[in-house]
């Protein structure tokens, strides 16, 4: 993997995390994100104010605990998110993310549209997609 610390362009999709600090850690152990921000509130370090993991290949996600507030961004309904990501190497990561014990939806397999990939959900339902396919 390539690691890219240009975001000029990037999408940041964010979510809401019922239960963040352990997300945290299936999402770095399963799929290779790297935590570069975690702002837990004073009182109470379970709530994520504010959370960024970088993907290696160039841009991220953005988190934060749900319920902190009752505006719109922290009543969504976490697990509903369906997110694909371009991996240079998507064999490397299903087995990386096959051992942390993530659930694979969908196996590893050749696209006809060119594309190598597989899809995952993580332990609050969210679903992950990995392939090589970067658009037209």
């Amino acid at each position: 993997m390539t690691t890219s610390t240009d975001t000029r362009g990037a999408v940041w999709p964010c979510l809401a995390f019922t239960d963040a600090r352990p997300m945290i850690e299936f999402l770095t152990t399963a799929f290779g994100f790297e935590a570069t921000a975690v702002y837990a509130r004073d009182d109470d370090p379970s709530i994520v104010e504010h959370g960024e993991l970088r993907w290696p290949e160039g841009g991220g996600i953005m988190f934060s605990s749900t319920g902190r507030d009752d505006s719109p961004f922290c009543t969504r309904p976490p697990g509903v998110a369906n997110i694909y990501l371009v991996t240079d190497n998507p064999d490397a990561l299903h087995t990386r993310a096959t051992a942390a014990g993530a659930t694979i939806i969908r196996e590893l397999r050749d696209e006809d549209y060119g594309s190598r990939g597989f899809s995952a959900q993580d332990p609050e339902g969210n679903l992950w997609s990995f392939g090589t396919y970067a658009g037209e």
